[in-house]
């Protein structure tokens, strides 16, 4: 079986578990273990405390301390502990009692009087031979016929103690390590499982690929947690989907517009070359070519703006424009136009807009040859503009045929047109209205398009209001 990588974020997440619970066992281990220590310290503290008053009481029952040399063996069985010292002796004499079996020194204490009973103040700390720590005590006795006074030394060896403590350490030491690794593995089978829906994510993922791209990640059994990344990833799938769809059909039409244009090209030489021309013939094929590489330059000079457009965050400096003059200038640019269709134009215009003006010209420009191309014959192209606190707005009426909710809702689609009859008077390559859309998109503003049942089509801009700087 393959081991989990160090970059698993389930093997991350169980080490995490591990560590933590290795604090969490570890600092409640070390607490237990201080708390029992004390504890059998101050036992044992106590336990030598009470040895050494009850031998103040025995010697206190005695008439002198003869009685007591005569019965050592009675003193001396006292203390339960072999290893424990006990010192027994009259002032500035030597010890007529003295078991002390590792020959352990006495540390420097002062006697507790008579008159005082014993208390932990009075007890002090020493070490056995072994390292084991030892409680010493060193106290004053009166005998009953208060003819005598005898120091009594004694001293607790907590070998015992310390048996229990080092049993207690190891229970601690194999619960630690036992905790870490149950929390180790529980934590990465939980893991493991939890993160299922992430491995089903990621399967499901996996299938998606250019031919299959309406393949989306399941909202319904996701749990709430991945549920807004999921609901991110479908919106991003559509995105993508969506643009590449756009991006085929782009393809597409642009393989078509370009086609047509080198086929034209190629026809038209194959034909020259057929047989020997006149000068004047050659200089009809150069001119005639010369307007095929010009539509070419054209369409190509449009999808580079298009795609500067989609790219990139274009910056464009605006200035006040006034829309009357701008667009009685157009309308008197376009009257020849217009006249060969019988055309002619209403202009009704006040205000003022804040655009590019290069720009703003280019997109009232592509309407207004929107509309001579596909107005009817004889009709008044109207040029509307008018401003607000809201912005700007420019509108462009003519009347055609009218247009169907499709056809509107791709009015400013790339390589979109109407039908065949509605291309006849034109040479269009369906990039203008799109130019018109990505012009708005710039400026932050929006285009929108519109037919009324009477034959009616009206083109609108909306520019935003100047930012204050």
């Amino acid at each position: 079986m393959k081991l989990p990588s160090i970059r698993s974020l389930t093997l991350r997440a169980a080490l995490s578990f591990a560590l933590i619970s290795c604090l969490v066992v570890s600092g409640l281990g070390l607490y237990l273990y201080s708390s029992v220590r004390q504890s059998l310290e101050l036992r044992a503290d106590y336990t030598l405390i009470g040895r050494v008053e009850r031998f103040r009481q025995l010697l206190h029952d005695l008439y002198n301390v003869r009685q007591m040399e005569d019965r050592p063996a009675l003193f001396e069985s006292m203390l339960g502990n072999e290893q424990d010292v006990r010192i027994f002796r009259r002032v500035g004499e030597p010890p007529f009692i003295n078991v002390n079996p590792a020959r352990m020194m006495p540390p420097d204490m002062t006697p507790v009087p008579i008159t005082q009973n014993l208390t932990l103040g009075d007890l002090h700390t020493g070490r056995h031979p072994d390292g084991i720590r030892v409680r010493w005590v060193s106290a004053l006795a009166e005998t009953g016929d208060g003819g005598a006074t005898v120091e009594i030394t004694a001293a607790y060896v907590m070998a015992q103690e310390e048996n229990m403590l080092a049993a207690y350490r190891l229970r601690v030491v194999a619960a630690i390590a036992l905790a870490i690794l149950l929390t180790s593995l529980m934590a990465f089978m939980l893991l493991r499982r939890g993160l299922r829906p992430l491995t089903a994510m990621s399967n499901r993922a996996a299938e998606i690929s250019p031919a299959n791209l309406d393949v989306r990640l399941s909202e319904a059994d996701t749990p709430s947690e991945l549920r807004r990344l999921v609901t991110a990833f479908n919106a991003m799938l559509d995105r993508l989907q969506a643009g590449y769809e756009h991006l085929s059909q782009f393809s597409a039409d642009l393989a078509h517009e370009i086609r047509t244009p080198v086929n034209i090209l190629m026809g038209q030489t194959q034909v020259a070359l057929g047989q020997a021309r006149t000068t004047d013939e050659y200089e009809q094929l150069l001119e005639s070519n010369l307007e095929e590489f010009t539509r070419l330059a054209h369409i190509i000079e449009n999808i580079l703006f298009l795609s500067r457009v989609d790219q990139d965050a274009i910056v464009i400096e605006r200035e006040p424009l006034d829309l009357s003059d701008e667009l009685h200038r157009i309308a008197d640019y376009f009257e020849v136009l217009a006249q060969e269709r019988g055309m002619g134009f209403q202009v009704e215009a006040g205000g003022t807009a804040y655009a590019n003006p290069v720009m703003w010209r280019r997109a009232v420009n592509n309407l207004v040859i929107n509309a001579i191309r596909y107005g009817d014959e004889g009709s008044t192209i109207r040029l509307c503009a008018d401003s607000g606190t809201q912005g700007s707005t420019v509108s462009v009426e003519n009347a055609g045929a009218p247009l169907s909710e499709q056809q509107i809702d791709r009015m400013f689609s790339r390589f979109f047109r109407g039908d065949a009859s509605r291309s006849l008077y034109t040479e269009s390559n369906g990039l203008g209205l799109a130019l018109v859309k990505a012009i708005m998109a710039i400026h932050g503003g929006s285009a929108q398009a519109s037919s009324s049942g009477n034959g009616l089509i009206r083109f609108s801009l909306h520019f935003p209001p100047h930012a204050p700087s």
